[in-house]
């Protein structure tokens, strides 16, 4: 027996067909000189605006730091104009008066924040009573302001007391305001101080 096979004519030519190839996507256009320029000013602008963004975060920055040294001067002044505030004494006495333990106020603050921070107190007095007597008044008046700062925690190791009596006037004067400005306590800070 023979087998004879019947393929239908249809399927025969739609398997010996072939299909074209997929046409190719076009080439997009080359872009004319008007968008080439429109896309270098759009770099260039983007450029410029992100330098600008720089140049003003760097000048922020060098403003806050020129800011933070100018308050740090200016506590540095306001502190050392507390610590070179002389106390000041009536005549003929080694008693701390209301204001000028304020003043004393302001020397503990600093020396708390600085405690490796040494000083020394130096009395003196007006020109009145012998050099004897001047020198002992102002001695209590050096330990007088030391104790002051030694109740309030100081440690008396930091503190250096001496009296110069009436040899280091601060007014040459002899009268009675220039007394008054020579009846004194000076505080000298031994070393660095933070302020």
């Amino acid at each position: 027996m023979r087998w004879v096979f019947v393929v239908p004519a249809a399927a025969l030519a739609v398997a010996c067909s072939s299909s074209p190839p997929p046409a190719a996507a076009p080439a997009p256009a080359a872009p004319d000189s008007l968008q080439l320029q429109s896309l270098a000013r759009a770099r260039q602008d983007s450029i410029a605006r992100a330098e600008a963004a720089r140049a003003e975060a760097d000048r922020l920055a060098a403003q806050r730091r020129a800011d933070s040294i100018a308050d740090a001067q200016r506590r540095a002044a306001a502190a050392k104009a507390a610590l070179d505030s002389l106390v000041h004494f009536e005549f003929n006495s080694a008693d701390l008066r209301p204001a000028d333990i304020a003043l004393l106020d302001e020397k503990l603050a600093i020396l708390r924040k600085n405690p490796s921070a040494r000083i020394r107190i130096t009395g003196n007095c007006d020109e009145r009573g012998s050099d004897e007597y001047n020198l002992a008044l102002g001695n209590r008046r050096a330990i007088a302001a030391r104790q002051y700062l030694v109740d309030r925690g100081i440690d008396g190791g930091r503190i250096e007391t001496t009296s110069m009596g009436e040899e280091r006037p601060i007014d040459p004067g002899h009268g009675e305001e220039a007394w008054a400005r020579n009846r004194n306590d000076q505080l000298t800070v031994l070393g660095a101080v933070v302020f």
